[in-house]
């Protein structure tokens, strides 16, 4: 039985979907089965930063309406064995889906992948909690400023009522120098808030944005970026 991870943020631009990527890239690279899920209903993205528009054929509405089954909307990543995404809906929002099916999908996916990593919604809306129905656990991705702040934890208390209790953060987009002070919250500031523990940070770095706009993430290859998600990752999986 495999392991699903939730990737949350409580602000949109955070790069919960940057890390998203990284982590399944970073997961399948060790030789992991992996499947990225996108529950970000009705605005997807995965597609466009893994450069596979042209591969989805099917999404996960199509599996709820009796369209398809699982296996053809599966999209196998063709840069890198072991990775499979699952794609939300685009321009179209699925009525109807509830904490029940995700679930089942989620407890489907775990018995033929090792890892399901789960690109989360934005902020606390109802789909926040229907996305965490399905995960073991659960990673918010934050930028340091003081509204990502304030937001990440309000998502960290929504999860933990819905009963995820392993959870932990990134910090995303560090410019060296412009934390603390008047320049945004300070690393012990993010860990006074969030009282959960902190994976690492991801320096900013323009060759991330690139890469997604190219459709060629940049964790394919092995740089000073990769390492970092890798050493970001094995802390996570402690």
């Amino acid at each position: 039985m495999g392991r699903s991870i939730l990737i949350a943020s409580g602000k949109g631009g955070s790069g919960r979907t940057t890390f998203s990527i990284s982590m399944a890239i970073t997961l399948a690279k060790r030789g992991s089965k992996v499947c990225l899920v996108d529950l970000n209903f009705g605005l997807r993205n995965l597609d466009i930063y893994m450069g596979i528009e042209d591969n989805v054929i099917f999404d996960i509405g199509d599996i709820f309406a009796g369209v398809c089954k699982l296996e053809k909307a599966l999209v196998k990543y063709p840069d890198l064995a072991g990775l499979y995404v699952l794609e939300a809906t685009q321009n179209k929002i699925i009525k109807g889906i509830t904490e029940g099916h995700i679930k089942a999908l989620v407890s489907r996916l775990k018995k033929d992948f090792d890892y399901v990593i789960i690109d989360g919604p934005t902020a606390v809306g109802v789909d926040l909690g229907i996305a965490a129905a399905g995960a073991d656990s659960a990673v918010i991705v934050l930028t340091p400023d003081q509204l990502s702040l304030r937001n990440s934890d309000a998502v960290d208390r929504r999860l933990n009522s819905y009963g995820v209790k392993s959870r932990c953060f990134v910090v995303n987009m560090v410019r060296r120098g412009l934390s603390g002070q008047d320049y945004g919250p300070s690393l012990n500031d993010m860990t006074n808030v969030l009282d959960i523990p902190m994976a690492g940070l991801i320096p900013y770095d323009e060759n991330i944005e690139i890469g997604n706009n190219a459709g060629n993430p940049v964790c394919l290859k092995e740089n000073y970026i990769s390492k970092n998600i890798d050493e970001i990752v094995t802390r996570m999986l402690g």
